[in-house]
């Protein structure tokens, strides 16, 4: 299947299908966020943290999702002991260095969990990309002060480095392997008002991972979607409050068919 919009429905209609069980180490202030939007997709979340049952829970799932927002040396020992676990296992493994850049800690946490585990996929936006390859670069918290063009030479050298598909969202996504680049036009500015869009947009991209042996693909299937449920949640939206339901709203009513037709992409 060449089409890049086909996959993305078919994608979805896999997710929907097969319910796969989505293992989260993530931040505990998008926790119950992120696990309402993978069951509005169609997947099933756990959120597991625990250093006695990290390696036994990733077994099960059909990918990790790492989000290091809210860090400690316990979850940091975890993430890295689960990381290595589902490496072993050839389970994919999306890494969201949420804030990377900002503090020492979360850079050097970021880059840890590169160098020890095989991250699959890298979603950030652009200054936390840009802190993984550069020491100049800086966020604002967890913020990015950076566009996603000016990160966007850099994520093609670092994706090519680390042989990982780098994913920068922004009011324009960008995905690349390094040989392979995409844009998702998908959208609307509201979600960046609601805490958590981001890292419901990793914890989905690991739903699409476990339904798509193609890293490239899934990530694009997945920001493309999260855009449409986005572009729709504002159409029925007065501001960020009822914008957030209307987003879990959004991903849980898109269907395949609708998805494969109004997903925007520019091929480069």
């Amino acid at each position: 299947m060449s089409n890049l919009a086909e996959k993305a429905g078919h994608n979805l209609d896999l997710i929907k299908v097969q319910k796969p069980l989505i293992h989260n180490i993530t931040n505990y202030v998008v926790m119950n966020f992120t696990a309402n939007a993978l069951l509005s997709v169609g997947a099933s979340p756990v959120m597991a943290h625990a250093e006695e049952e990290v390696e036994e829970m990733v077994a099960f799932a059909g990918a990790l999702v790492l989000n290091i927002g809210t860090l400690s040396d316990g979850w940091i020992r975890s993430m890295v002991k689960a990381g290595r676990k589902a490496s072993e296992l050839h389970k994919p493994i999306v890494l969201d260095p949420v804030g990377s850049g900002a503090t020492s800690l979360r850079t050097r946490t970021a880059r840890d969990i590169i160098e020890q585990t095989e991250v699959t996929v890298i979603r950030g936006n652009a200054s936390e990309v840009l802190s993984l390859k550069s020491e100049d670069a800086k966020t604002k918290g967890v913020d990015s002060v950076h566009a996603v063009e000016d990160a966007a030479d850099t994520a093609g050298i670092l994706a090519t480095e680390l042989g990982t598909t780098l994913a920068i969202t922004g009011p324009v996504d960008l995905v690349t392997d390094g040989s392979r680049v995409v844009r998702i036009l998908n959208g609307h500015p509201l979600m960046g008002q609601v805490t958590g869009t981001g890292c419901v947009a990793t914890a989905v991209t690991g739903a699409f991972l476990a339904v798509d042996p193609s890293p490239v693909d899934a990530v694009v299937s997945a920001l493309g979607f999260l855009g449409l449920a986005g572009e729709r949640a504002a159409q029925n939206a007065s501001g960020p409050g009822s914008f957030a339901v209307a987003f879990l709203d959004a991903l849980y009513s898109i269907t395949p068919e609708e998805l494969s037709k109004s997903i925007r992409l520019e091929l480069s």
